[in-house]
């Protein structure tokens, strides 16, 4: 459900007491309930298995989504009675239970792939599929470069900024954020990070939770970053395991340097000053302190 479906919702609540979204499915045979209307007022919703023919003739679908005062949607439910086709005890009884008692109700309507429901893993990949076309056409939208759109994978809350560019076959797992002007390179897989503006980021780069790239930092191939503050204009290109650290501005980090960080028991931290330069091949005990440079 898009924020814009939310705030509708949120909306119609101020009239209604019971707002339920529903959609209108383009297939006639689809097991949905029903949701029957008289003009902007829903009196009740019938399932597919009660439904009689007319009924079921109805295309505008319950999709399971109920905004109500909460005290009051519990009050209802514990009138909620099981005499009907099924034996079981259906939730969206309460708009009918609601209606007798003189209390509103109403519909906001979607679009039917906001809401797709998920009996198999067939309907699961098709509504994944639904969500990342969509989640695609948004960022290019809003002004974001997707040179090969369709190997690029959103999380339901990837944010990426105006002017940065996706390369192919990159991977956000929830909880990434990209400012604007950054660029992430092939085969990347980011979580629950954040890039800022100007900021590179492989081919072939893993951004662990905690990962903070401050501005212009570079992170290239075969590098992973885990709950570690890379400051502006520092870089780590090549081959390199940065864990539960600090690099300070503009410093280098060469290839295969790794952060010891894990004595068997505990995690540690290692802290690298600005402008300081660390060969290749470096193991870096932690806890340790670089000094910055003079």
């Amino acid at each position: 459900m898009t924020p814009e479906t939310l705030e509708r919702m949120l909306e119609a609540r101020g009239l209604a007491d019971i707002v339920v979204l529903g959609f209108e499915t383009a297939n006639p045979d689809a097991r949905y309930g029903r949701l029957v209307t008289s003009g902007d007022s829903l009196d009740r919703i019938v399932e597919w298995k009660d439904a009689d023919s007319s009924t079921r003739a109805i295309r505008l679908c319950n999709s399971g989504v109920v905004c109500a005062e909460g005290t009051f949607l519990f009050d209802l439910l514990r009138e909620v009675k099981n005499d009907n086709a099924s034996g079981e005890f259906y939730l969206t009884d309460i708009i009918g239970l609601a209606r007798a008692r003189n209390m509103t109700a109403t519909v906001v309507a979607c679009d039917e792939s906001e809401t797709l429901g998920i009996n198999s893993r067939a309907e699961l990949m098709a509504a994944e599929a639904a969500f990342q076309s969509r989640a695609r056409h948004e960022a290019i939208d809003n002004g974001v470069s997707l040179p090969a759109p369709d190997t690029v994978v959103f999380a339901y809350d990837t944010f990426v900024g105006r002017d940065s560019v996706i390369e192919p076959y990159v991977v956000f797992a929830p909880g990434v954020t990209v400012e604007s002007g950054a660029r992430i390179r092939a085969f990347s897989h980011l979580e629950g990070c954040h890039v800022s503006r100007g900021a590179t980021v492989g081919p072939f780069a893993r951004l662990r939770p905690g990962a903070e790239l401050s501005e212009d930092v570079h992170v290239g191939n075969f590098v992973e970053i885990k709950a570690a503050q890379i400051h502006e204009g520092a870089k780590v290109n090549h081959l390199s395991y940065i864990g539960d650290a600090e690099v300070g501005e503009r410093t280098n980090i060469g290839a295969g340097t790794v952060t010891c960080n894990y004595d068997g028991v505990f995690k540690h931290r290692t802290v690298i000053g600005r402008d300081a330069f660390i060969g290749s091949d470096t193991m870096l005990v932690a806890p340790s302190r670089s000094a910055t440079a003079p």
